[in-house]
Formats: structure tokens, C-alpha cells, sequence
């Protein structure tokens, strides 16, 4: 997709990965809607690409609430008119083993990584209908494709994503709204640190193998817009 003039709505917008994404889009011509819980640095970042010359509106949203993901779509659809590409980028990851992890805490990340995405596709889909199509970026995690000691709860919600994503890929396709999963690795922000649940009972990386160098959040970014101009099933950061 030519991203000249679309308008994307992208959550967990205001740091990290979701913010260096916002910037690049806008930088490429989008429209761009921004929507976190953290009001301040949303609006920073809004003001931030308002000084550049960009088109952008921040909202303050929280994912886990399908009103309130509803009434964040009607709202970029009042001030764009349309919706042409839906970036789920919002998440949190949880730490613990699975013997010690808090039920609440699992759910609680259940409701953002999981269902978030959900009421925002179902929010999205029917203005995408209207609009002749649409792309969903949906944003996983290579850690869905493993089996990290101390990290499966939040592994479990990006593998629940991931058949989320294939099976609307499939049910989407005739109507011209295609389905996108984008597998970060581990990436240079404050993702790790934000990190619900028991770090005390995380065990540590198995020595003995090669260092893993982490990702800038503006190469995932970079990695996200090829995905949107070129369209593949998934893209991983190697590709």
C-alpha cells in the first residue's frame, strides 16, 4: 500500500516502538492517529509531528475498553473521514513462571494483548468495508515462536495473536482487508521495564550461547512500513 495520505490509526503510540512507527508514517505522508493511556506523552508526541508539518490527533485510549476503542475509531473517522490501516502495536509483557504467575496479572494482559487488538479490529473493519479495503498490522513477538522460561504467560497472548491474525487473514481476504503479523525481537525500550508480574522468579537466559544485541525501536519501525507498503503475511525483522 502507498501510505501517501492513508490514515493509520496506531496504539501504544506515545513511546517505544509505537512512537518511532507514528513518526515514520507521518514522515511518509499518513495521517497519523495516536493512541496510548499516557496522556502526556501522547500529547507530546502529537506536538512533536504538528511541528513538522504532519497531520496527527492523539487520544488518549484505553484498549481493554471496546467503548472506548469504538468511540477512538468513530473519532479519527470524524476527523479523517476514513480509516485505511489499523496498527495494533499496543501490548505489556508479563514476567514470572507459570507455577508462581498472579491469575490477575495473566488476565490482565490477556485483556490488553489480546483483546485490545480485537475490539479494535472490530471497530475498524466496518469503515475498511466502507472504504473498499484496508490493512490491520497486528504486532506480535518472536517470543510467540519460543519457549522463553519466565516469559510464557505473555508468550501465550502474542501466540493467541498470531491464529487471531491467520484466521481473520482468511476471512477478511474477499472483501479487500488483508491481515498483517509483525514479530519483533527483543528491542531497545522501556517494554521490559514496564513489565507487570514477579521478576523475582524469573530464571535467567541459559548461558552458552551468542549474545542477543537488541533492536532500535526505529528499525521495527522501518521493518512495520515495509510490511505496510509491501504486504506480506508476516514479517520478521531478518526479512
Amino acid at each position: 500500500m502507498d501510505i501517501n495520505g492513508k490514515v493509520v490509526i496506531i496504539t501504544g503510540a506515545s513511546m517505544g516502538i509505537g512512537l518511532s512507527t507514528a513518526r515514520l508514517f507521518a514522515a511518509g505522508g499518513a495521517k497519523v492517529v495516536l493512541a496510548a493511556r499516557t496522556s502526556q506523552r501522547l500529547q507530546a508526541a502529537a506536538a512533536e509531528l504538528h511541528d513538522l508539518g504532519y497531520e496527527a490527533l492523539a487520544l488518549t485510549v484505553d484498549m481493554c475498553d471496546p467503548e472506548a476503542v469504538q468511540q477512538m475509531v468513530a473519532r479519527a473517522v470524524k476527523q479523517f473521514g476514513r480509516v485505511d490501516i489499523l496498527i495494533n502495536n499496543a501490548g505489556q509483557a508479563c514476567a514470572g513462571l507459570v507455577v508462581d504467575v498472579a491469575p490477575a496479572d495473566f488476565q490482565k494482559i490477556i485483556n490488553l494483548n489480546l483483546f485490545g487488538p480485537l475490539y479494535a479490529i472490530q471497530a475498524a473493519v466496518p469503515h475498511m468495508r466502507q472504504n473498499g479495503g484496508g490493512l490491520i498490522i497486528n504486532i506480535s513477538s518472536m517470543v510467540s515462536k519460543m519457549a522463553l522460561p519466565g516469559l510464557g504467560t505473555y508468550a501465550a497472548t502474542k501466540s493467541a495473536l498470531n491464529m487471531l491474525s491467520n484466521t481473520a487473514r482468511g476471512e477478511l481476504a474477499p472483501e479487500n482487508i488483508r491481515v498483517i503479523t509483525v514479530y519483533p525481537r527483543l528491542t531497545a525500550t522501556d517494554f521490559g521495564k514496564n513489565a507487570i508480574g514477579n521478576r523475582a522468579t524469573r530464571q535467567p537466559p541459559r548461558s552458552g550461547g551468542p549474545a542477543m544485541t537488541a533492536d532500535t525501536p526505529e528499525w521495527v519501525a522501518e521493518k512495520i512500513l515495509a510490511a505496510a507498503r509491501n504486504e506480506p503475511e508476516e514479517q520478521f525483522m531478518d526479512a
